[in-house]
């Protein structure tokens, strides 16, 4: 028996929690059901696929797959889901042996007076979201693939997760193109705080030895800080993205446990 996904609560509003925990987005209620905003990203044609996909008979029994591909999906996905954590890094921010690193990692940059760019940062995180836009659709076909060939009732959902990707998918991607903007927000108050606290320890300590005050302060400090929330966001994105596929990884292995029962 091939061991569980790990279930997560971390649909969007996980994404949207963190980057308000940020100050990044203020958040609201929802003015209606889930259903009714959803309708709202949906325009006519999309409702009459959905309409007919849905009242759409049931098609006559399909060959199973077995649990052999049970496994593969649910290898495949954690497999994918730990290459997608890992950001590229800017030149120079990073230890220069491993060009993919943990961003938790102390940044080797040198900062002083003159303000550290974002641009670096943002380039990389652009580049990430189209991995992860790329790998993550390619997977999500597949699964429907499997779930196609196991059995009418997967197969009907398979039909319905197409009609909702093909959708849904660009008002998602405009909205997650929002996201390097707003961690431009976060790394300019980070940044803005560091040099205001050099410029009050300067001030204190008055004519004391130049490099004592060097040595005062931590110049690392504020991006470090920058890293880790930024690497917090990756994984929040990923998570968001990732969530249809693992519905359908979880609905498939409901259905391989009743035909085994």
């Amino acid at each position: 028996m091939p061991r569980a996904l790990p279930r997560k609560n971390f649909y969007s509003p996980n994404l949207i929690r963190l980057l308000s925990d940020l100050a990044l987005v203020e958040t609201r209620e929802p003015k209606g059901a889930f259903a009714e905003e959803l309708g709202l990203w949906l325009n006519l044609d999309d409702a009459i696929t959905l309409h007919a996909v849905h009242a759409a008979g049931s098609a006559p029994p399909l060959p199973r797959s077995g649990s052999t591909e049970k496994v593969a999906l649910n290898e495949d996905f954690t497999r994918l889901r730990a290459n997608l954590e890992k950001l590229d890094m800017p030149d120079g921010s990073t230890n220069p042996s491993s060009s993919r690193t943990d961003m938790t990692a102390t940044p080797r940059v040198v900062l002083n007076d003159a303000p550290a760019s974002y641009e670096p940062y943002r380039r990389s995180y652009v580049a990430h979201q189209r991995t992860m836009e790329s790998s993550i659709r390619t997977f999500r076909a597949k699964v429907r693939d499997v779930l196609t060939r196991t059995s009418p009732t997967l197969a009907k959902l398979a039909a319905l997760d197409a009609v909702f990707d093909k959708s849904l998918f660009e008002r998602e991607r405009k909205l997650l193109t929002m996201v390097p903007s707003l961690l431009e927000k976060r790394f300019k108050q980070l940044r803005q705080a560091h040099q205001q606290t050099l410029a009050d320890r300067q001030d204190a300590v008055g004519t004391e030895d130049t490099e004592d005050r060097a040595t005062s302060i931590n110049p690392e400090t504020w991006l470090r800080r920058f890293c880790q929330e930024l690497q917090a966001v990756v994984r929040a994105e990923l998570d968001a993205r990732l969530e249809p596929t693992l519905g359908l990884i979880e609905a498939y292995n409901l259905e391989i446990a009743n035909i085994h029962e």
